[in-house]
């Protein structure tokens, strides 16, 4: 059973990843649910931080799922290209604080 500690109602918005092109985005969603509930199953405790990394990489997932027909593009990728997106999203999605 996974423990839920830390978790509150909070509100976490996450852009999809952005693509130059969309070949096909049926099982966009499947994808984006398959890769944030895989994600959060492999964490021993759920917290709002784990949470958002599981929204990330739903989104990520997804956006490879978009790029050809059905799974063929699922097909071709390997645990690295997902951790190279993760990092592109994370620098495409991070700004800085105001100064002063």
């Amino acid at each position: 059973m996974l423990a839920t500690a830390g978790v509150t109602d909070a509100v976490f918005a996450a852009p999809a990843y952005p693509l130059e092109n969309v070949f096909d985005p049926t099982g966009a969603g499947d994808t984006f649910a398959g890769g944030l509930l895989g994600y959060l199953a492999s964490r021993q405790n759920i917290s709002n931080r784990e949470l958002r990394r599981g929204i990330v990489f739903g989104s990520i997932l997804a956006s490879f799922t978009v790029e050809k027909f059905s799974l063929d593009r699922l097909r071709e990728i390997i645990l690295a290209d997902v951790q190279e997106r993760y990092q592109d999203f994370r620098a495409l999605t991070h700004f800085d604080d105001i100064d002063g």
